[in-house]
């Protein structure tokens, strides 16, 4: 598990950096979670980590379809859930989103544009029920101020874990 920590902090300095997880570090989160799971619990272990990272990934699929997640957020998470026992995977992932969004809350009020994103999510609602289906969120683009890097609440909510909070 400390080489998930080390991978995770890696993941945070490139996604902060340059809003952008490599896909090669997320291949080797892959690669260490199943030798770890391997090693853990045997051949098995590799079949409970794929189907600990694809369930999470299936569940936040929708997100990244709407654009409201990355796709590197969407594999990071995927690829750590795998790590923890199935029965500790979607409460790592549930904080780890829960972080993200009281992280959210907190840059609504320091921007002050809890009001402006509140009409935007409105309209975005809106669009969905007139047209009758998901429909893509409409683009922050690149300002810093509307988006939060998911590498660090999953990376605080794996530390939440290994404290023995959860």
């Amino acid at each position: 598990m400390a080489v998930l920590g080390l991978l995770l902090a890696a993941a945070c300095g490139f996604d902060y950096w340059k809003r952008k997880i490599p896909n090669g570090l997320l291949i080797l989160i892959g690669a260490a979670g199943m030798a770890f799971r391997l090693s853990r619990d045997g051949p098995a272990g590799v079949m409970l980590y794929l189907l600990g990272a694809a369930a999470v990934m299936g569940l936040l699929y929708f997100l990244f379809r709407t654009g409201t997640l990355g796709a590197g957020d969407v594999k990071l998470l995927g690829a750590a859930a795998g790590y923890f026992p199935f029965g500790k995977i979607f409460i790592f992932s549930f904080i780890s989103m829960l972080i993200a969004a009281m992280i959210s809350l907190v840059k609504l009020v320091v921007n002050r544009n809890a009001r402006e994103r509140l009409g935007v999510f409105w309209g975005y609602l809106e669009s969905i029920a007139k047209k009758g289906g998901l429909q893509p969120y409409p683009d922050t683009g690149k300002d810093r101020r509307l988006s939060v890097c998911l590498s660090g609440p999953i990376l605080f909510s794996f530390l939440l874990y290994m404290g023995g909070v959860y």
